[in-house]
C-alpha cells in the first residue's frame, strides 16, 4: 500500500495522471493553435464535383482534444484514416495518414488564408519522390472542401482528390 501511495505521489509531483500523460494536457490543447482544425470535426458525406457520393468521413477529437482522428470509408470499399496534431514545439500541424492498401503519408503545415494546408513527400508509381499538398477550406454553409494535389513526373501539380464535405 505504501508503494502505491509513493507512486501516486511521485506521479502527481511530476504532473502525471494515472495513465502516465501530463496532467496539464487539456490546458495547453485548449489554446487557439490547437483548435485551428476543429472545423473538420464531424460526421461527413463526401461528394465529387459531379455530386456523386465518394465516401464518408468520421472526424473526431481524441485525448482531451489534443488529437483529431479521421476514419474514411470510400464508396468503392477503400478505407483509411489519419491522426492529426498540432506540434507546439515546432508551431506546425502534423498528419499521419494510413490506409487499407499500405499507404503511409505524412503531411505538415498550418493555416494559410483561412484554410488548413498540409504538405509532404511521398513516392510515385516509378518510386521517384513526389510532393503532396492537401487543402481543407471551411465553407459558409457549414461544409468544407478538400483538395489533394500531387506532383506528376514533371513536377507539376495535379489534382488527386477534389471534394465537398457536407454534414450527415
Amino acid at each position: 500500500m505504501r508503494i502505491g501511495r509513493l507512486v501516486s505521489s511521485l506521479a502527481v509531483a511530476l504532473g502525471l495522471t494515472a495513465f502516465g500523460t501530463p496532467a496539464a494536457m487539456a490546458g495547453p490543447c485548449a489554446a487557439a493553435p490547437y483548435r485551428a482544425f476543429d472545423f473538420w470535426i464531424g460526421d461527413w458525406q463526401i461528394r465529387g464535383a459531379d455530386g456523386k457520393l465518394t465516401g464518408t468521413n468520421k472526424v473526431q477529437p481524441e485525448y482531451d482534444g489534443c488529437v483529431i482522428r479521421e476514419q474514411y470509408a470510400g464508396a468503392s470499399g477503400y478505407s483509411g484514416g489519419s491522426v492529426n496534431i498540432y506540434d507546439a514545439s515546432r508551431n506546425v500541424w502534423h498528419q499521419t495518414w494510413t490506409d487499407a492498401v499500405g499507404t503511409l503519408l505524412t503531411l505538415e503545415g498550418g493555416v494559410k488564408d483561412g484554410k488548413m494546408v498540409l504538405e509532404g513527400q511521398g513516392k510515385g508509381p516509378d518510386n521517384k519522390p513526389m510532393k503532396h499538398r492537401v487543402t481543407w477550406a471551411p465553407q459558409a454553409d457549414g461544409g468544407l472542401t478538400q483538395l489533394w494535389e500531387a506532383t506528376d513526373l514533371k513536377g507539376q501539380w495535379q489534382t488527386v482528390f477534389d471534394v465537398k464535405y457536407s454534414k450527415k
